[in-house]
Formats: C-alpha cells, structure tokens, sequence
C-alpha cells in the first residue's frame, strides 16, 4: 500500500498538534468512537488530514451536503495529491422519486436528471477500493444507500492482456454484460465501438479511453488515450473494464432472482384478489410481468434497484450493501459537522420507508422494493470501524458515544470569538439602529436574526424607513437570489441582512462584525444551544466581531452559550498574548457566481452572461434562447468543478426564464 502522505507547506499549530496526537493514539488503541470539537477557523479539514497520515488507514469523510462535500474533495485532493481521493455523492441535478399519493389517488413516477461527471467520481471511487488500498472518500448520505454487493462488482470486469489470445465477439458480450452501449461512430463515457481490428472503449469511471488493437483474435497492443483529441498517453500491458453502473448483475444471479419475483409477485396477486382490490392486482401484474421480461432479454429494467434483494439473493429486512461495504474493514471515518449529519443519516430510513410502503399497498411494487433502502442508523453504525466526529457543537448522541473529546479550540490566525452583551428586548429596535450605525461608520456589516418570516420582512422595512441599506432572506426567496444577496452584503451594496437562520455551513461572511439575535431567550431550535453556539461563530472572522442577545430572561441555552464562547475566548487570549499575535480580519475573495470567468484569449469569442442578463428580451425567442443556452453552459461548469449550489442557483434562473417565455 502506498502511505497516505500530507503534502502542505503548513505544520500543525495552536493546538492541533495535540489533537492530531491523542485522536491518533485512541485510533490506534482500538477506540470506536471519539470527537474533535473545534472552533471555527480552527483547522479542522488539516486536523484531519494529519490524523489519516498518522493512522494509515483507508478513510471515509461524510458530509450532510454536497457543497460542502466537494469543499471537502477539494482540500483533501491538495493535502494527498500522491494518493486516491474520491468523491461520491448522489449523481442526480435533479430527482423526483417513484411515489403515489393515496389521498389525491395521484401517481407520480420517477424523474430524475443525471450528472455526468458525478457518476464518473462515484464510479471512480468504487474502482479505487477494488484496486488500491490509500483511498479517501468523501462522500455525502448517499453512501448509505444500496450498491451491488462488493463481491459481484469484483467479479463484474473484463480483463485483457497484451499477447492474449481471445473471442472477440465473447468480449464485446461481456462489454454489454457491464452495461456498455456499443456505438461505432460517437466513442462517449459508457460506450464502445469496433473498427476493424480496433476496439475502442471508454470506461464510464475515466476521462480517457482504451484502444485495444487485434492481430485477428490476439491482443497485439493495449493504448489509453484521449477520445476527443485522440492523443495517446501510455502503452499498457494489461487493462481491466469494471461495470457501467453501480448495480449490475451477472447473468446466472439474475435467472436465479426471476423466479425468487415470480413466485412474490405470484403471493401479492392472490393478496389482492383474496382482499377484493382487483385494480391493485392487474397493475402489479402488468408492471412486475415487464420488468421480468425486460431481465430476460436485456439483463436490466427500468428501476431495477427495486428488485435488489432477490437479485443480490438477500433476505426481507437484511441490510443492503452499501459504499462502506467496499471499504476494508479495517478503517476511519469522520462524519464531519456531526450535529448535523448524525440526525440526516438517522431520518433517511423512515422516510423512504414511508414512500415505499404507500406503492406497496396500491400494486405499484412488490414487497421487496422495501428492501431498496437506506441503512438506518443502527445499521449504519454497526458496518463502522473506527470513527471521529467532527463539530464544533456536538451533541449528545457523539458524547456518550465517545471514549474521548478532544477540543481544538485555538486559531492560528489569532482571530478570538466575538464578545457577548444581553440587553434587554425593551427598546431594542433603537439600540439596534446605534450598532449597525457603528458598523456602517467602521465599513462593516450586520445581521439581524428574528423567528419568524413576517417578522424579518417587517424589520426590513422598518429599517429601511430609517435610510438603512437593507435587504432579508428567508426560505422564501429563490436560490439564485439568496446567492446574489449574499455576494452583494460582501459587496458592501448593503449594510444589513436580516434572516431567520443563517447558519448553513458554507456561508462565510468576514466583513460582518456585528449579529443581532432577536428573542434570544425563546425555546425552540433556533435558540438552542447548538444554534447560539453556530450563530456566535458567524461573527468569528471578524477582529471587531461582537453579539447582542435580546432578551427579557437568561435561558440556559443563552447562559450556557455565553459560558462557553468567553471559555474559548480566554484560552485564545492567553495563546495570543504568549506569542505576540494580533488578531486580524479573515480577507476572502468575493466571487459573483453569474460572471463567467473566462481566458483572455477567449473572452472575445465568449459573450458576458451579466450583459446577456441585462439586455435579452423574454419574448423574443432568439435572445432568450441565447441566453438559456449560455447559462446553461455556466451551470455545467459549476457542476464540473462541484460547485453545486451554484450550478442549482443557475438552474432555478434557467426555469425562470422558461416560465417568462411561456406567458
């Protein structure tokens, strides 16, 4: 195995070394579960990072979103350049899930939109883990979900070898056997051709392709190359093809399932028609009879996946097996911003169990399409090696799971968590208007954070009747406007930003040197400990950061909060004053995400999408045309380079020009 090796200009500092010590000694001593609680702008991702070096083990990273999981992606490809970091999340830009609404008799069947690239990284992940054994991934929820078992993909590949003799038509079955479309004249991911005594075939996990060259039936030369420019790159020796897809199946494991659905769809029937639901029992008869016939002929159906368990010949209720199942069983994982992931892996199972049984019960699938499923948590759980959860607010469940909390809560940069004041909710409106003043005075900005909706519309125009620049946002206002005013904030196009949760990971704001909390004292989740905690580190990029709760009482959320951010506080201090360090102002580029950045020598053959945006006209088709062909190349970059939230704020302004076209 080739070590996992760190490659950064940076050593650890603060107290990540220490972190990095006792994490790696408790990994080593056999210890499941333990927790790094770190503050914000601690180093968290280089802690990590570390840890996998010392421990030497493969690594699973989860992630509750795929935004951060590519920021996750990103870094970690730069720390381990020398070994195999993956990336794995859903592969869908958009999906709509197989479901029937009995209330409204309304059956929805599944919608979904296929990322390219996405299912290139997931399919590259799984090669990795059957090749190679210095493997990161990182991956989101969705590596809880089903896969073909890690026995049959090994087994699922053709191998050929330079000097082999072989059946040529035997290997272009197989080719078709792992789900490859043969098409002579385009070469495209997951496909294949035949010219001649040249086989060309892209494997669906790689950005480049092999030339197999045939002196009739033997293997004379094996070439990867490029399938656009048709470069070559490297001569090889031998060359292994790995499935198309995700879910595949030999052929003698699929005639062995047919009888297995034949036999339960043959049960449900006589469920049916025993309970006088005839309309149920002829739509299941249609659906499964296709499905079966589909397997027959072509070894695949439409929601195959629905049939894995007698596929893969596992029993009602087993656990699937899923991209953890790939994974050694001697290995690490960290579930990053564990106080979020935790509870998404936890509520995925009910959920899909829920949708599920609905089809069951009106004769839209069998019974084992229950088994197409999420692991739930005590699954999930249990297919763990040694595991780190990683949070700067950890719950309870990480708590009295762990041998150890380690606490990282030093910043390199100096920078200190913001100080705290209570004040009073009488006569808060006023004191608010001299604080944000202050900021504007200084160039700095504010938020407000309020309960509700209304509320932060009504704040809103208050202010604004002040002659404060003002803007809110809430769940309310679209994607691509929420990402716009964000960027204007940092901009300094307005002062104040007024919202009801503004702790999605991801947001980083350094120019906000104030935060208001409305109610502070209100039980609920948006003033939990957990949320106070997260909304004060808003404010930890900035050397002047400061925030007031308002309040008429002190709960304990807000008591315990204030205890544990002055805590922080004076740990940093004392770190600052021993080393002579001045905190300063994180500095972070702002980038709009609707200006394409284009190459100097492309930018004169490339119209600006901003001048687009300002100058088409809905009504007419061709400028309107112009302009969703051009923002739809935007958005396919953004997904290229795994910036996702952009790439869905640029799709929801693509449906909203459609819809101005339709009118």
């Amino acid at each position: 195995m080739r070590p996992f090796e760190v490659v950064s200009p940076f050593s650890p500092a603060g107290d990540q070394g220490e972190a990095i010590a006792a994490l790696a000694a408790g990994i080593k001593a056999g210890d499941r579960f333990q927790t790094l609680q770190g503050v914000t702008g601690s180093g968290k991702t280089f802690t990590m990072a570390k840890i996998i070096e010392a421990a030497q083990m493969p690594t699973l990273i989860v992630s509750h979103n795929k935004t951060l999981a590519a920021q996750l992606f990103r870094e970690f490809k730069g720390f381990f350049p020398n070994n195999a970091v993956e990336y794995f999340v859903s592969y869908y830009d958009y999906y709509q899930p197989e479901a029937y609404v009995a209330s409204r008799d309304l059956y929805i069947e599944k919608d979904a939109s296929i990322n390219d690239e996405i299912e290139r990284l997931r399919l590259s992940a799984t090669r990795s883990l059957m090749e190679r054994e210095d493997v990161i991934i990182v991956a989101t929820v969705s590596c809880i979900y089903g896969l073909a078992t890690p026995e049959v993909y090994r087994k699922m590949t053709a191998v050929f070898s330079v000097g082999e003799t072989i059946d040529v038509d035997a290997l272009l079955r197989r080719f078709v056997e792992l789900q490859y479309e043969r098409n002579d004249a385009a070469l495209e991911r997951g496909r294949f051709r035949r010219r001649g005594d040249t086989l060309e075939i892209f494997p669906a996990y790689m950005e480049d392709a092999y030339r197999v060259d045939l002196d009739w039936d033997k293997v004379a030369r094996i070439r990867r190359f490029n399938p656009v420019s048709g470069k070559m790159f490297e001569e090889l020796d031998r060359a292994v093809l790995y499935p198309a897809k995700q879910f595949v199946m030999p052929e003698d494991m699929v005639r062995n399932a047919l009888g297995i659905i034949k036999e339960e769809l043959e049960k449900r029937l006589e469920f049916f028609r025993n309970a006088g639901k005839i309309p149920e029992a002829e739509r299941l008869k249609t659906r499964v009879e296709y499905d079966i016939e589909m397997l027959s002929e072509m070894g695949y159906c439409p929601g195959i996946e629905n049939y894995s368990a007698p596929l893969a010949g596992r029993k009602s209720g087993d656990a699937p097996d899923t991209l953890i199942d790939y994974l050694p069983q001697a290995h690490l994982t960290f579930i990053d911003e564990s106080h979020v992931t935790l509870p998404q892996l936890g509520a995925m199972y009910a959920g899909d169990r829920s949708r599920k049984q609905s089809l069951v019960d009106y004769g839209f699938r069998l019974p084992c399409a229950l088994d197409n499923r999420p692991l739930r948590y005590d699954e999930f759980e249990a297919k763990l090696d040694k595991t780190v959860y990683v949070s700067a607010t950890p719950g309870k469940l990480e708590a009295a799971r762990s041998k150890r909390v380690v606490q990282q809560l030093i910043r390199p940069t100096g920078l200190l968590d913001p100080e705290i004041e209570v004040r009073p909710s009488e006569g808060q409106m006023e004191d608010i208007y001299g604080e944000v003043r202050k900021r504007i005075d200084a160039g700095e900005r504010s938020l407000i954070l309020t309960l509700t909706k209304k509320m932060a519309e009504d704040l809103t125009d208050y202010l604004s009747g002040l002659g404060l620049r003002v803007r809110y946002i809430h769940s309310e206002v679209e994607t691509i406007e929420r990402v716009e005013i964000l960027t204007a904030l940092r901009q300094g196009e307005f002062d104040i930003l007024v919202g009801i949760n503004l702790l999605r990971e991801g947001i980083d704001l350094p120019e906000v040197s104030f935060i208001a909390i409305l109610d502070a004292d209100k039980v609920g989740f948006l003033r939990s400990l957990t949320s106070l905690v997260q909304i004060i580190g808003r404010a930890a990029r900035n050397a002047a950061g400061k925030v007031i709760m308002y309040a008429d009482r002190m709960s304990e959320a807000m008591e315990q909060a204030i205890t544990e951010t002055n805590r922080r506080r004076a740990i940093q201090m004392e770190y600052n004053q021993k080393r002579g360090i001045t905190p300063a102002t994180v500095k972070k580029a702002i980038a709009d995400i609707l200006t394409r950045h284009i190459e100097e020598e492309q930018s004169a053959a490339v119209t600006s999408i901003e001048v687009l945006k300002k100058s088409y006209n809905a009504l007419v088709p061709a400028e309107r045309k112009q302009l969703i062909r051009a923002l739809e190349n935007e958005m396919l970059e953004h997904a290229k380079n795994l910036e996702f939230e952009h790439a869905a704020a640029i799709r929801d302004e693509i449906a909203r020009i459609k819809e101005l076209g339709q009118r």
